[in-house]
């Protein structure tokens, strides 16, 4: 907690200087133009800041991407599961036998050890039940520990694998901190949305090695230093596009796998503000059992996008 309070006070003292300097830039003024400037910048230094402080809650809360300790792939029609070295999959953290799961075709079963408290998407678990994993939209979750482990069923590829959480994961406890470029409103820039057909997916490679075609709706595209660049953007449904971009900084100061941005659907005259200030870290970047997309070639620009969030653990 002290270490959160630190970050985020270290966070508001670069927000302040910053503010301090774009005002101090400014040109000469009346003073009404000059408060109204000042409240500008002011909102959306704030807003910015809110949203970083909100990142790294989601980041570091009990069952946040901080708090994975594995990945296991079902490769065999039934695993025996548990933290002992008798466990054919065995856990960095819980009990020492937590139950059998089974395999039929495209189901999983979960068969509990008897004696052994567990739940059911926040119920009792008492005996086997079918788990439906993240390709419903909604996976079933078996917890342990009193809640602190979470257990879910993913699908990647046709193939299903275990992903677990633990609150008292180290990766969690021992989380570092963000860092990121003073904000910037000049990395903020319109693009314009440039249609594609109908049903238009893009085969997006994943760190694991598989390939998914995702829904891509169309492309963004934006001037910078007198260039035009592209971007292709993906649906993931709801009310944002996404991006997935690797840049002049990727393996640098950024992370080298790529960063992610979420953007808002182009207005009706078929516009999009993409604000690089919001670029951020694919979960990757702080686990090693994430299933991370990665960029693809028409989205690895020729370009120092110097905002956003710069690599994890490495201190700049």
């Amino acid at each position: 907690m002290h270490a959160e309070m630190s970050i985020a006070k270290a966070t508001v003292g670069a927000l302040i200087l910053a503010l301090l300097a774009l005002v101090g830039c400014s040109e000469k003024k009346t003073p009404a133009e000059d408060a109204a400037m000042s409240a500008a910048e002011a909102q959306y230094l704030s807003d910015e800041n809110l949203w970083r402080i909100q990142r790294q809650e989601d980041l570091t809360a009990p069952d946040g991407w901080s708090s994975l300790i594995g990945l296991h792939w079902l490769t065999l029609k039934s695993h025996y599961v548990g933290s002992s070295a008798r466990s054919g999959i065995r856990l960095a953290m819980g009990p020492e036998s937590l139950g059998m799961f089974t395999r039929d075709g495209n189901r999983v079963f979960f068969t509990p050890e008897p004696g052994v408290p567990l739940t059911l998407d926040g119920e009792p678990l008492k005996g086997r039940v079918e788990l439906k994993d993240d390709s419903t939209g909604a996976p079933s979750v078996v917890g342990f520990d009193e809640g602190k482990g979470k257990l879910t069923v993913i699908e990647r590829a046709g193939n299903r694998a275990l992903r677990v959480k633990h609150a008292d994961a180290p990766t969690r406890l021992q989380f570092k901190g963000l860092e990121y470029w003073p904000p910037n409103r000049d990395w903020r820039v319109e693009a314009t949305f440039v249609p594609h057909p109908a049903g238009t997916v893009l085969p997006i490679a994943t760190i694991i090695g598989t390939t998914e075609n995702t829904p891509n709706p169309g492309a963004l595209e934006f001037q910078r230093d007198g260039k035009t660049f592209r971007i292709e953007a993906l649906d993931p449904g709801g009310d944002t596009l996404s991006l997935i971009i690797a840049d002049r900084t990727s393996g640098h100061e950024t992370y080298g796998a790529g960063r992610y941005l979420d953007v808002p659907r182009p207005d009706a005259k078929g516009k999009v503000m993409i604000d690089f200030n919001r670029a951020y870290n694919p979960p990757c970047a702080f686990t090693p059992f994430a299933t991370c997309p990665l960029p693809p070639n028409e989205n690895r620009l020729d370009l120092a996008i110097t905002a956003g969030e710069k690599r994890y653990g490495v201190k700049h």
